[in-house]
């Protein structure tokens, strides 16, 4: 099994990130949160909105993740 390089989360109440991306990367949270916007006939999105719900759901997608968390104790 390989062995994830963080440690125990302590808790579970929402943590505020402040974190620095490429601009190509911003560039493409705007034109996603447009082409999401186009979509749904809603408004667009701040790019920091897409962010969190976007790596929740690469992580819901990762098999390999998704296997080794359960054979992980307490998952």
């Amino acid at each position: 099994m390989p062995k994830l390089k963080l440690g125990p989360i302590e808790n579970d109440k929402p943590v505020k990130l402040t974190m620095e991306f490429p601009a190509s990367v911003y560039r493409d949270l705007l034109s996603y949160a447009q082409v999401l916007a186009a979509e749904t006939t809603q408004p667009a999105a701040e790019p920091a909105k897409l962010v969190p719900l976007m790596v929740e759901r690469f992580m819901a997608t990762d098999r390999a993740f998704a296997s080794a968390r359960k054979q992980q104790p307490n998952s």
